[in-house]
């Protein structure tokens, strides 16, 4: 019976799927098309692909959406994805609060919450997650039985052996043993979890500065300082999920941080992270107040790349900044050798231009191979949208796979 089951590679039931997969991949990158564009870009006859479509159209996956106009001849009717086969969620969890996304099977996002976490009880995770999952939900006007896959994105990393969130010690009441089968027990819908830089990556990768590269990394500096490293087109996430955790690495120029964990910091965080700004403003004699840290270090840099571009001392700061980012990206590229590296989050996306120069001609000079730095393209939201990512992704190659 060999060559007959449904799944053997060749028989017509594989390749009609393969055809169904190309053409609606088509129509969400291009939009609504044509009998006929869609044959163009396919490689299939006409007839072929009318089949094709009326097969679609048959099993909810498209919808015809209006016809063409403009043009000689009589109008084509077009066909798109049905927006409403299918829906997928996203979580960004931090420790002041909690966002989620609900996005159609096109993309779109059709929803959002967020909720307000600081000093909230450690053991009320569940309903935290459960509370603004149905906000975004009902915002949607959908129900949660609705969103076919939710993915979380949280620093750190759930070890894969133990089940235990790593490497996060500041995000409270994440680090239950049974915390993911509470949550399994919760929500009708599987879910996945993944680090938070990790999932910047991703979006940067689908939609943003790193699209057609697959082999790159992502430094990213907001409140820690991390890294997300994809290699032959794979997020790299290690034996523990630990791979990126670069705020903990030792570097000169720092004090010996040691039991980072329990410290929740490392060398390179205390030398470039979000903390070490107003510090190098203030030795510099530039006026400024340490805290909050985010908005504080981000309006440093903005206006040092911007309005005080011309001040010696805020000059200074950039140059400053630029190379203590690159004292820890050097030992990045001598183990990895990347092509090229994305520089996101707020802090890194707030110098600009002036920063990213700063920190490739630093960079060259600690480095012996020269990758590319680039800034990041994915500025609302990047976590929450590489979320939204992967589980469009899962969702997307269940509900399109028509050999079954």
């Amino acid at each position: 019976m060999a060559g007959t089951t449904p799944g053997t590679p060749g028989t017509p039931r594989v390749l009609r799927a393969m055809n169904d997969r190309a053409a609606l991949d088509l129509l969400l990158e291009h939009g609504p098309l044509s009998r006929t564009r869609v044959g163009k870009l396919t490689g299939l006859s006409k007839p072929t692909a009318s089949q094709l479509l009326a097969r679609l159209e048959a099993a909810g996956l498209v919808v015809a959406t209006g016809t063409t106009e403009g043009r000689p001849g009589p109008n084509a009717q077009l066909y798109s994805v049905n927006a409403r086969a299918a829906y997928a969620a996203g979580l960004d969890v931090t420790a002041r609060r909690i966002r989620a996304a609900v996005a159609d099977v096109t993309g779109e996002i059709v929803g959002e919450s967020e909720l307000p976490t600081p000093g909230r009880s450690a053991a009320g995770v569940v309903g935290q997650v459960t509370e603004v999952l149905d906000g975004a939900v009902k915002a949607a006007g959908i129900a949660r039985a609705d969103v076919r896959r939710l993915v979380i994105g949280t620093p750190g990393a759930f070890d894969p052996a133990t089940g235990r969130l790593r490497y996060a010690s500041h995000l409270p009441g994440w680090h239950s043993p049974t915390l993911l089968e509470e949550l399994a027990a919760a929500l009708p819908m599987p879910f996945e979890y993944e680090n938070d830089v990790n999932l910047v990556a991703l979006a940067e990768q689908r939609l943003g500065a790193a699209r057609g590269h697959s082999d790159f990394a992502l430094l990213w500096n907001e409140e820690g300082i991390g890294a997300a490293l994809v290699l032959g087109g794979r997020l790299h996430r290690g034996f523990t999920g630990g791979a990126g955790e670069v705020g903990f690495m030792p570097v000169p120029g720092t004090p010996l941080v040691r039991r980072v964990a329990q410290a929740n910091s490392g060398g390179y965080q205390e030398l470039a992270g979000v903390q070490s700004v107003p510090r190098i403003a203030r030795a510099l004699g530039i006026d400024t107040p340490e805290q909050p840290y985010v908005p504080v270090a981000s309006g440093l840099l903005a206006r040092a790349a911007g309005e005080e571009a011309g001040d010696p001392a805020h000059a200074a700061l950039l140059d400053r900044y630029a190379e203590r980012v690159a004292v820890g990206l050097s030992s990045l590229v001598a183990v990895l050798d990347p092509e090229l590296i994305v520089l996101s989050g707020e802090v890194l996306v707030a110098g600009g231009e002036p920063l990213r120069a700063r920190v490739q001609s630093a960079l060259a000079d600690l480095a012996a191979s020269r990758p590319r730095l680039v800034l990041a393209a994915v500025h609302r939201r990047p976590v929450l949208r590489g979320a939204l990512e992967s589980a469009l992704a899962a969702t997307r190659d269940e509900l399109f796979d028509t050999s079954r």
